[in-house]
């Protein structure tokens, strides 16, 4: 298996992607063609994956079919773009056979037409996706206003588009664009001492860096649940499927969404911040869900999205030719001492101070904080 630094030292490509997310605002005819678009990609996942279950069950061969070889049988499938049900293909293809090469990820599942997600991706072919003057041209839809509230990049290809709808009603288009990764900025300082900072996880405040400052994330979701609870106390009253249910689902949904977008684009804020000042940033690698399933940390850990701040910080700064080192789960980082480097043997939960036979005393979370960075630093050196 390939150590992190290892995989630092692999050749970089030479093009990245990135997605710009805009809202979109469809007239009543092309919310009528979305939704016709959203069920005929749906049904094509399921009616695709029903026949390769039979046939594997019947010949234990995977079947290859097209959304062509069903358009015969259900003409209305010609309606909506051929290249979203393209798509549908390649993903099914994709979650079929990963499943086959590791059934731990699971089989795939058929979608649910009131819990699965309203989403399909069509491709760029021969510029039949464009940006102009307020609004984007997309196949089958032809014109829908589009709120682009930041610029594209020159240089910029644009790729594929995924249109999605939100519980709450509201459509958005995410534009995948291609792009040329920038030189590392590392190789143009090779004599300078690289500015590496240090994280550590934490329950209160999100994250805590070896500067000895911590991350006050304000807890989006706890300050909500009045509010959330209240929602949805009224929907659990009105009658499933009535109009009145109908119209509370989407407040719910509304507040949902709310606390989303305040926790992204808090993230956004400080990872670009971060990847603004840092050459590097080391953090651990820790796994999220598992931390979620255990010592009832479940909400807590889900509030404040440490993973999904990770996520950012690494792409923010790869853009910028720097990097986001992943330090082992299982070093050391509580039980060591940042000042003389002894590692001690037990250190309960309880104990946020951390103190050490050399002298050292200090906030245990800073503590191991500063030794994420120095491991980091170790790592930055050896792929340097």
């Amino acid at each position: 298996m390939k150590s992190f630094a290892d995989i630092l030292k692999a050749r970089v490509k030479s093009n990245l992607n990135k997605a710009y997310k805009f809202r979109i605002y469809p007239d009543k005819k092309q919310e009528e063609l979305l939704a016709k678009t959203f069920g005929c990609c749906r049904f094509i996942y399921n009616i695709m994956l029903d026949d390769k279950i039979k046939e594997y069950e019947a010949t234990k061969k995977m079947k290859k079919t097209t959304p062509a070889a069903y358009k015969k049988e259900y003409p209305w499938l010609k309606e909506v773009d051929s290249l979203a049900l393209a798509n549908v293909q390649i993903h099914l293809e994709k979650a079929y056979k990963n499943f086959f090469v590791n059934p731990a990820v699971g089989f795939p599942k058929f979608k649910s037409r009131h819990r699965s997600r309203k989403s399909y991706t069509t491709n760029v072919v021969n510029g039949n996706i464009r940006l102009e003057k307020g609004k984007i041209r997309l196949p089958k839809l032809k014109e829908v206003k589009i709120r682009k509230h930041r610029e594209i990049p020159e240089g910029y290809v644009l790729k594929s588009v995924t249109i999605s709808q939100e519980p709450s009603g509201k459509y958005y288009a995410s534009l995948l664009y291609e792009y040329e990764v920038c030189e590392n900025q590392a190789e143009k300082r090779k004599e300078a001492e690289p500015e590496v900072l240090g994280i550590d996880y934490a329950m209160s405040g999100m994250a805590v860096f070896s500067d000895g400052t911590r991350c006050e994330y304000p807890g989006y979701f706890r300050k909500a649940m009045v509010c959330l609870a209240r929602e949805q106390r009224k929907l659990s009253r009105c009658q499933k499927g009535s109009r009145n249910y109908e119209k509370q689902r989407k407040k719910v949904a509304v507040c949902h969404e709310k606390v989303r977008n305040q926790r992204k684009d808090f993230h956004h804020k400080l990872s670009q911040e971060l990847a603004e000042r840092y050459d590097a940033v080391a953090v651990e690698d820790l796994d999220m869900k598992a931390m979620s399933q255990c010592l009832h940390l479940g909400k807590g850990v889900m509030d404040n999205g440490y993973g999904m701040f990770r996520d950012m910080l690494a792409y923010k700064l790869e853009d910028r030719g720097k990097k986001l080192i992943k330090v082992d789960r299982f070093y050391p980082s509580s039980k060591t001492c940042s000042k003389c480097g002894k590692i001690k043997k037990e250190l309960s939960l309880s104990e946020r101070i951390y103190e050490c036979g050399c002298g050292n005393r200090m906030d245990r979370d800073v503590n191991a904080a500063i030794n994420i960075r120095e491991e980091g630093k170790r790592i930055y050196k050896e792929c340097a």
